[in-house]
């Protein structure tokens, strides 16, 4: 907590700093600054500050001393608040976002520079999202590898809890930056999800175009911290459970994280989100996280569509990672299992009819036991970022004949007498061998799998 207040203290002086250089209570919100990346068409995207009272103010958009579009709105009475909604922009940059706060005779102006336009994902979960590129496998090259991507952007929340909801961020970690070796590795969990930076890096390979990375996460906090009161009521809980205090390391209060790490950012237009968060319900309201993820999912759509005045899409693609494998010391070791199979909304695969627009990326396969950072935290993040980003490209990018989920069985049979389980599957798939123990026949499209040892044994399944 030492940390963290002295994080705060550097970053609040700043906010209030920018504020009273544009002229008394007229400033953007907290993360509208320089280097930022704004939501491309098909989206307008917002920009909003406080002002005062019955003051007008202009927006204008610039390139290269030309003007692109100017934007003209008032500041609220109820609020002191003021919102513009830009006209759509193609992907590019850099462009120059002025605000101009006119009441009587005085005028009072704000900029932000280089600026992009491109495409903005939220990324948000515990520690496994919150891993920084310095903490992985291959962290040195991974670190290094930033010369290409200097128009993917990356923001990172910084840690506070709130009672109530709040309209703008309490402060940032890391305000709109370009990547570099010392903003992606800056310590163990923090600035910069690894997660979050990877997934943006293959999209960008793909798409080309300007990205803006949003880190939202925070160790150790279970879903219902991260879930509004109306989502938590929709799923039957209204009251605090208790929460073996070894099971976490973060807080844990019902939407506390909510309240202050997330709804203040539903105002920024979105091309959608991804998620890696479940270890902290496997011994907390685990039976209610087939209900718990759908409706923060849902939540978080609606408040997203609405605080955007309508420009993030109201069921925008929302990507999460299925938990990876652990070394439990408990004699109970289901709560991982149970998990990862509520994590679909008990279906065991997504997009489902209860999670439209999602996409799962599979680490199952990542286990990671010698991890300095405990097995539940796999260092293999390259991977559970390869397969967010094929999810992405189908799901939210609507890429055709892309292979991004894994084989899922059609039919399965038991033949007793033979002592044989069948499965069916849609896909074409290759069975790599583990060891010799282990005996396969592959057919094309049935699979039978037996092992003298019994049941139960795990093998790698490869598209082929």
């Amino acid at each position: 907590m030492v940390a963290l207040g002295l994080a705060l203290g550097l970053v609040m002086p700043l906010i209030l700093w920018v504020r009273r250089s544009a002229g008394v209570d007229f400033s953007f919100a907290s993360y509208i600054d320089n280097s930022m990346v704004l939501q491309k068409e098909p989206a307008g995207a917002v920009i909003w500050g406080y002002g005062i009272a019955g003051a007008t103010v202009t927006v204008t958009v610039g390139q290269a001393q030309e003007t692109v579009m100017k934007k003209v709105t008032r500041v609220k009475a109820d609020s002191n608040t003021w919102m513009v909604v830009l006209d759509p922009m193609k992907p590019g940059g850099p462009f120059e976002v002025m605000a101009e706060q006119t009441i009587g005779r005085m005028n009072f102006t704000l900029r932000v520079h280089d600026v992009l336009f491109g495409d903005v994902w939220l990324c948000s979960g515990q520690s496994n999202m919150e891993m920084t590129v310095s903490q992985i496998f291959n962290a040195t090259r991974e670190m290094s590898d930033t010369a290409a991507y200097q128009s993917v952007r990356i923001l990172s929340v910084s840690l506070v809890q709130a009672e109530q909801e709040l309209e703008d961020l309490a402060g940032l970690d890391l305000p709109w930056s370009k990547p570099t070796s010392e903003n992606l590795g800056h310590g163990n969990f923090q600035y910069t999800s690894a997660v979050c930076w990877l997934f943006g890096r293959y999209l960008y390979d793909t798409l080309q175009y300007p990205l803006g990375l949003v880190s939202s996460s925070w160790g150790g906090t279970p879903i219902e911290a991260w879930s509004s009161q109306r989502s938590l009521k929709a799923c039957g809980i209204s009251k605090q459970g208790f929460i073996p205090p070894d099971s976490l390391g973060g807080p844990s209060k019902h939407s506390v994280l909510w309240n202050a790490m997330i709804h203040p950012l539903r105002t920024m237009a979105l091309k959608g989100m991804i998620w890696y968060q479940g270890e902290s319900n496997t011994n907390y309201n685990m039976d209610l996280y087939n209900c718990t993820f759908p409706a923060l999912i849902e939540d978080w759509r609606q408040a997203f569509h609405h605080g955007s005045q309508g420009q993030t899409e109201r069921f925008f693609p929302f990507g999460f990672v299925q938990l990876s494998s652990y070394l439990s010391n408990t004699t109970s070791g289901d709560g991982f299992p149970q998990i990862r199979w509520h994590q679909t909304a008990d279906f065991g695969f997504a997009p489902n009819v209860r999670m439209p627009n999602t996409f799962m990326a599979v680490a199952m396969d990542l286990g990671d036991r010698n991890s300095p950072f405990g097995s539940i935290h796999p260092r293999d993040k390259q991977t559970v970022a390869y397969r967010l980003h094929l999810g992405a490209r189908a799901v939210a990018y609507g890429e055709k004949h892309l292979t991004f989920q894994g084989p899922l069985p059609e039919k399965m049979e038991h033949l007793v007498d033979k002592g044989l389980l069948n499965l069916t599957y849609y896909q074409k798939i290759h069975v790599q061998r583990q060891d010799n123990k282990i005996f396969e026949d592959l057919f094309r499209p049935l699979l039978v799998i037996y092992s003298s040892s019994g049941p139960g044994i795990i093998v790698d399944l490869m598209l082929q």
